[in-house]
């Protein structure tokens, strides 16, 4: 027997399926509103071109600046749908906790978590990929009460 994961927005009667993101259609759909969360995000946590590239997986500046210029036509692949999934939801989770002021410094400031041993988490995720990043998003969503 399959069971079917399902995302639940409270304010939803009925459950809807998680996104296929091995799927084109499905990332090429996305892929507007995904860049259109990370220009923003890039934005509030003040992160350089650098920064933003590497946390979305290599991605050239070339390809970021194009981004920022809104003449990219590509489509975002699954890790890096998966890298921005995992960021806006570390976003909205320091958001729910912290004021703006410090959520939006929070990526950028040494932090003492064993997660991140005094380091920035900013830095971590760069160095970990997803696995740190998901990582990252469920400490984040600890600290919140959502787990």
């Amino acid at each position: 027997m399959v069971v079917a994961q399902t995302l639940t927005d409270p304010g939803d009667a009925i459950p809807r399926s998680m996104p296929n993101l091995a799927d084109e259609a499905t990332r090429q759909r996305l892929t507007r509103s995904a860049t259109e969360g990370v220009l923003r995000l890039a934005e509030l946590w003040h992160l350089s071109s650098g920064e933003m590239c590497a946390l979305l997986g290599a991605i050239s500046e070339r390809t970021w600046f194009r981004m920022k210029r809104r003449e990219w036509p590509g489509t975002f692949s699954q890790d890096e749908m998966t890298r921005i999934s995992a960021l806006i939801g570390i976003f909205k989770g320091v958001r729910l906790l912290f004021s703006l002021k410090l959520a939006d410094e929070w990526v950028r400031l040494p932090n003492n978590n064993p997660l991140f041993g005094g380091r920035r988490p900013l830095d971590v995720m760069i160095e970990g990929g997803i696995p740190v990043m998901l990582e990252v998003r469920r400490l984040v969503d600890a600290l919140r009460g959502g787990l």
